[in-house]
């Protein structure tokens, strides 16, 4: 598998507690002084910042240990407040692979490449033909489990994308994973590896939703 090779470029960072996935919209609540001035100089220009997660440490006050690899968020959304917050609507849109973290003033900066997953071959493409089906009929009975249980998601009903990349993006984000594997989903090398291991983490949540259901 190869990667092409990309450029670097200076990006406004916001690293959360959270993994974003390409495919994904979440709210944000902005209330720090610094990520307020962030936000308003990324909608005086490209409307989007990376998000990285934080591995330890807090994401208010700075001095955390931030991994190397994240995810593009455009602001869909933004709304300001009296007080000076804003509130983000976000959708993550590629991956990004830190080269440099830059000074923290005014707010986290880092130089990054875009990284697209590595080129799939004829046997990876035979692979996800294979797989994605049966992966999707697990992630929906999870998502059904989960509704027996009370918890609050999406539908079973839930209609994936068409194609299989961004069916497997919107896999990963939909489904009840951590933090620590939601980033070994978004550092997969590949469509085929990141599918794989889908399987695996969808199979675990199945094992234990019904274990709590049969202990009621």
């Amino acid at each position: 598998m190869t990667e092409p090779e990309t450029e670097t470029s200076t990006m406004a960072m916001f690293p959360l507690g959270m993994v974003l996935i390409p495919t994904m919209v979440v709210p944000i609540h902005v209330f720090e002084p610094r990520y307020r001035q962030m936000t308003r100089d990324c909608l005086d220009g490209a409307r989007e910042f990376g998000v990285v997660l934080i591995e330890r440490g807090s994401e208010v006050g700075g001095g955390d240990i931030r991994t190397s690899a994240g995810t593009v968020a455009n602001i869909i959304d933004a709304q300001e407040f009296p007080d000076g917050r804003w509130g983000l609507v976000v959708g993550g849109t590629r991956r990004i692979r830190v080269s440099r973290w830059l000074e923290d003033d005014p707010y986290p900066r880092a130089e990054v490449q875009d990284w697209p997953d590595a080129s799939d071959g004829d046997d990876d493409g035979e692979e996800i033909a294979a797989q994605l089906p049966p992966v999707t009929a697990t992630w929906r009975r999870v998502l059904a489990l989960q509704s027996e249980l009370g918890a609050p998601g999406l539908p079973a009903t839930f209609e994936v994308s068409d194609d299989p990349a961004i069916a497997i993006w919107q896999l990963a984000a939909l489904s009840p994973n951590g933090p620590l594997d939601r980033q070994r989903l978004l550092t997969a090398e590949s469509p085929a590896r990141r599918l794989s291991l889908l399987a695996e983490l969808l199979a675990d949540a199945e094992e234990v939703i019904r274990a709590r259901i049969e202990m009621g």
